[in-house]
């Protein structure tokens, strides 16, 4: 809507002013002619600009182009396909090489508080060692939910609902629903994994 008011208003102008321009410079042709074709080419960078920076909710301007938010969705498939296939070696090549890398996800016994937050490149990837060693383990995504958006020119989230089937802790291993949530941060060597999110979805009560 606001572009549509930017273009309304200013159109109505352009034609006010090429009307006066016509009657001034009649006499003029190869100054009228320059004349318009820049008015023109103003009008049009003037709308190209306006459609640029219209959020698309209140308040909301996505900072990452849509060829960036692509591509770590691309990341995304990646890392669950190397998680499927328990590659530790490139899962790790994913993973942002810091301290304050996060893996939220069950502990080995309740004692340890049954869901807990993994911090750091090292302690995370130990786990999923574990994770992996335990037998079955399997992340099934439903992509056609999948939402990628910027939170910085630097950080991205991704969301996906998903099902993950694993043996770890002595659980069953039969899909169960789990919302993923996974912070990416941009680096010098691209984006990586800042932090990994497994909410289970727990079963609705009966009625």
């Amino acid at each position: 809507m606001a572009v549509a008011r930017y273009l309304t208003t200013n159109c109505a102008f352009c034609f006010v002013e090429f009307g006066r321009f016509v009657t001034m410079w009649s006499n003029k042709p190869a100054l009228l002619a320059a004349s318009v074709i820049g008015g023109i080419a103003s009008f049009a960078v003037g709308a190209a600009n306006a459609r640029a920076q219209t959020p698309t909710a209140s308040g909301y301007i996505e900072p990452l182009a849509a060829g960036t938010r692509e591509g770590i969705s691309a990341l995304y498939r990646r890392l669950i396909e190397a998680e499927n296939r328990h590659d530790l070696a490139e899962v790790r090549t994913m993973l942002w090489d810091s301290p304050a890398t996060l893996f939220v996800a069950k502990t080995a016994t309740a004692a340890e508080g049954n869901w807990a937050g993994f911090w750091g490149t090292d302690v995370v990837m130990h786990h999923f060692a574990e994770i992996y060693d335990a037998g079955s383990f399997r992340i099934d995504p439903d992509y056609d939910k999948e939402k990628v958006v910027g939170l910085t020119r630097d950080v991205a989230e991704t969301y996906v609902p998903v099902k993950i089937t694993v043996a770890y802790a002595g659980q069953t291993p039969v899909p169960k629903p789990f919302l993923m949530i996974l912070n990416w941060i941009h680096t010098p060597k691209g984006w990586r994994m800042a932090s990994d999110i497994a909410l289970p979805i727990p079963t609705a009560p009966y009625s």
